[in-house]
C-alpha cells in the first residue's frame, strides 16, 4: 500500500535506487524500477514511470535506455566521478600518513556512497606501502579547517605546539607558551601538513607541523607580514627546504654524472639550472636551505653527486663527514 507522504518523494526514491543499484554492468528492467520504488512504499506503474525517467533526464541525470531481451533495462550513465578517479582518491586516502586509519576507513565510506553498490566493492583496495606510519592526530582535519578559515579572514591564529618526549607523550614546547602567528599558507610536504606562517615576534617566516598544532583558535587580529610573504613562492618553498627542516637559504653548485640528471630534477623541478659537461657530468645549481637532512641527502646519493660551491658549504661538508666518521670510529672503540 503506498504512503502519500512517500508518494510525494517518488522522483527522489527513483535517483536514489538508480544511483545506489545502476551502473554501466548493471541496469534494471521497468518492472524491478517499480518493485524498488513499492519497497519504499511508493506506487508506480508503468506509464508513469515513463514519465518520471524523462523528469530526471530533464532535471540533468544521465539516464541510459538499453534493449536486453525482451524488455529494456535503465542505468545512470555519467556520474561525477568516474570509477578510476574514484579509484586514485581511494588510493590517496589509504597511503597519505597525515589521515589517521579511523578517519581513512570514514572517508573511503563517503567515497563508496559516489558510485553503485556493485562499483563499490572496487573500491575496497589495499595500498600496500612499505612502512607507512599513519598519524595519531584525529584533530589534523580541524587545523586545517580553521587555519584556511584564518587564512580567508586575513587573521592571525594561536595555538599551542608539542612535541614527543621518549616516554612517547605529548610535550608543549616553548614551556606551554601560546604562538600568535599569521598564517599564510599549507604546504603538503613529504607526508605531512605544514603551515607556513609569519612570526611577527622574531620577524622571521616559519613553518609548523599542522598535527602536532594543538587548541587553534582565530584570534580576528589582522595578520602580519604581507610584505615578506608577497615575494615568497609558497609552492616552490617545499624544493628549497629537506623534511621542512629550516637553514640558511643559499644557492650552490652540484657536480653530478650524467644519469643522476632525473633525481635532481624531480627533487628541484624542471626549471633547475644543468650545464651539461661533456664529460659524462654535469653542473646544477640550486637554491636550498642548507640543514644537516640537505647534507645527508647529499651523502644518500654517493660519489655521483658532490657539491662545489659555494666553499664555506664544501666546508659545512667535509666538517660533516669528519663528525661522521669520528662518531663511528668511536663506537667501534666502545666495543
Amino acid at each position: 500500500m503506498a504512503d502519500r507522504k512517500h508518494q510525494k518523494l517518488k522522483l527522489l526514491y527513483l535517483l536514489k535506487i538508480f544511483m545506489e543499484e545502476t551502473d554501466d554492468a548493471h541496469g534494471l528492467s521497468r518492472q524491478e524500477l517499480i518493485s524498488r520504488l513499492n519497497s519504499y512504499g511508493v506506487s508506480a506503474d508503468r506509464k508513469t514511470l515513463y514519465s518520471d525517467l524523462e523528469e530526471l533526464r530533464v532535471f540533468g541525470v544521465d539516464i541510459i535506455t538499453e534493449h536486453n531481451g525482451n524488455d529494456w533495462t535503465y542505468h545512470i550513465g555519467e556520474r561525477v566521478f568516474e570509477l578510476a578517479e574514484l579509484k586514485l582518491l581511494v588510493d590517496t586516502v589509504q597511503s597519505a600518513r597525515f589521515i589517521t586509519e579511523r578517519k581513512s576507513r570514514t572517508l573511503i565510506k563517503k567515497l563508496e556512497s559516489l558510485v553503485s553498490r556493485h562499483e563499490a566493492r572496487q573500491l575496497h583496495r589495499q595500498v600496500l606501502i612499505s612502512g607507512r606510519v599513519k598519524t595519531m592526530n584525529e584533530s589534523i582535519f580541524y587545523n586545517v579547517d580553521k587555519i584556511h578559515t584564518a587564512i580567508n579572514a586575513d587573521s592571525r591564529i594561536r595555538f599551542l605546539y608539542f612535541q614527543w618526549n621518549v616516554k612517547k607523550e605529548m610535550v608543549l614546547r616553548h614551556n606551554g607558551a601560546w604562538y600568535d602567528i599569521s598564517p599564510w599558507g599549507l604546504i603538503w610536504d613529504n607526508e605531512n601538513y605544514y603551515m607556513i606562517g609569519y612570526d611577527s615576534a622574531s620577524c622571521q617566516t616559519r613553518h609548523y607541523r599542522v598535527d602536532k598544532m594543538m587548541k587553534i583558535s582565530v584570534t580576528g587580529e589582522k595578520r602580519k607580514g604581507r610584505d615578506a610573504l608577497s615575494s615568497m613562492d609558497i609552492a616552490g618553498y617545499s624544493r628549497q627546504l629537506f623534511g621542512m627542516f629550516g637553514g640558511e637559504e643559499t644557492r650552490i653548485s652540484l657536480q653530478a654524472a650524467d644519469h643522476m640528471a632525473g633525481i635532481l630534477i624531480d627533487r628541484f623541478g624542471h626549471d633547475i639550472h644543468i650545464i651539461p659537461g661533456g664529460n659524462g657530468k654535469f653542473t646544477a645549481y640550486v637554491t636550498v636551505a642548507v640543514s644537516p637532512q640537505f647534507l645527508g641527502w647529499i651523502f644518500s646519493l654517493g660519489s655521483d653527486v658532490r657539491i662545489t660551491g659555494p666553499e664555506k658549504i664544501v666546508e659545512m661538508m667535509r666538517k660533516e663527514a669528519q663528525r661522521l666518521l669520528a662518531q663511528y670510529n668511536s663506537g667501534q672503540q666502545e666495543n
